[in-house]
């Protein structure tokens, strides 16, 4: 094998990086328009949030199934529902991460924005391990 044999897989693995990055942002957006239009409707913010959060799973799934890992989606039955549930629970795992972090770094002393990006970062990247690696393999 030659490293123009190799340079194409390396150029597919960034093109589905990419769109998995497409995906996270649209999927994030989802999140912050729902979160921030229950609490201008009065909704309680950790209500709000967990909503937000939860919408933007299932838009995620969505474009992940459908445009990122559209060629690894089971076909259905069992299998198709076990998929789902991994994406839940990697979503979840995200979250975890997330709320470590910027728990942590708050009580650090740290300003809780520069946590949340770091934690941002660190959420992205393992979810798109486990997704990659466990959920859509």
């Amino acid at each position: 094998m030659t490293v123009l044999d190799i340079a194409p897989i390396h150029r597919l693995r960034q093109l589905v990086l990419a769109r998995y990055i497409l995906a996270s942002v649209g999927a994030l957006a989802v999140d912050m328009g729902t979160f921030q239009a229950l609490l201008s409707a009065g909704i309680q913010p950790v209500a709000a949030s967990a909503v937000g959060y939860s919408i933007g799973i299932a838009v995620h799934w969505i474009l992940s199934s459908r445009k990122v890992f559209a060629d690894q989606v089971a076909s259905g039955g069992i299998a198709r529902t076990r998929q789902k549930a991994m994406f839940v629970v990697s979503a979840l795992i995200g979250l975890g991460v997330t709320t470590m972090i910027v728990g942590g770094a708050s009580a650090a002393g740290l300003d809780p924005r520069v946590a949340k990006l770091c934690a941002i970062v660190v959420s992205f990247t393992v979810t798109w391990l486990l997704r990659k690696r466990v959920v859509f393999r």
